[in-house]
């Protein structure tokens, strides 16, 4: 399993994209958005779900963590089940982030990767993207790496998706790539 997690338009699915590309084995990409799309509209209503501010500021309530919960342990089953898993993450919690999921993942072998942008460069990126609320690049380029421990780290502000893939998929080739949490 890769746990791939940076701020918001950072690169991350362009990453998975490749990895899909250039590891041996078939994976599955799976990831915060798709998570989001599968909930109903009702989970945008103020205080139940996820909400997105104007600003860029991405606020959580307790219908969407318990989804959240529940998403990370169905991962964990799939991967306990022989699938191979990258998973596009936004830590907005940082450190304790990255606790529920080694909670979810206990006893898996992970590669954690955190994606680095600088905020220009990812706001940049949101701009242009114009799916997103403007902020949210600026908001959490640096905030969701605070307190991560990662196996690897990249940085994808002047490097290629495919140049990040690629160094990842030779982590993971090495005899010491991936730990059990």
């Amino acid at each position: 399993m890769i746990v791939l997690n940076g701020g918001s338009s950072s690169g991350k699915s362009g990453i998975a994209r490749c990895l899909q590309a250039v590891l041996p084995e078939p994976w599955l990409t799976l990831g915060v958005d798709t998570l989001i799309e599968a909930m109903p509209a009702s989970m945008s209503a103020v205080g139940a779900g996820i909400e997105f501010g104007a600003d860029g500021q991405v606020t959580v309530g307790p219908a969407f963590r318990q989804l959240d919960a529940a998403w990370g342990q169905g991962i964990a089953a799939m991967v306990r089940a022989g699938a191979h898993v990258i998973v596009d993450e936004v830590f907005l919690g940082g450190a304790a982030s990255q606790e529920r999921w080694r909670s979810a993942l206990n006893g898996l072998e992970v590669l954690w990767v955190g994606v680095r942008c600088d905020s220009a460069t990812a706001a940049g990126r949101e701009t242009a993207r114009g799916d997103r609320v403007s902020g949210m690049a600026e908001s959490q380029a640096y905030a969701v790496h605070d307190g991560v421990i990662y196996d690897l780290e990249v940085d994808t502000t002047r490097t290629e998706s495919i140049d990040c893939a690629r160094a990842i998929a030779a982590h993971i080739a090495s005899a010491s790539a991936v730990h059990v949490d």
